[in-house]
């Protein structure tokens, strides 16, 4: 288990990429890794949480300010 983070900045990206970009970016990860995701299409706020409960991936914060959602997810193996 590693506890890197990775930042991956999809702010302009419309549904359904920023949840698709989520999804490569924890396949490549390594298992432990947690990935920040910035995304400002409000979609994303709903779509990437639903996409990690599909793929079995954690949720570990989501929040939003100034139109922008902060997701911390965490591919667990």
């Amino acid at each position: 288990m590693t506890d890197d983070v990775e930042t991956i900045d999809l702010r302009g990206l419309k549904c359904p990429l920023p949840a698709l970009m989520a999804k490569r970016a924890l396949e490549r990860a390594a298992p432990g890794t947690t990935i920040l995701v910035l995304a400002d299409d409000p979609l994303a706020a709903l779509d990437i949480p639903h996409m990690c409960r599909q793929e079995g991936y954690e949720v570990v914060s989501s929040e939003g300010a100034d139109g922008v959602s902060r997701l911390r997810l965490k591919r667990l193996k």
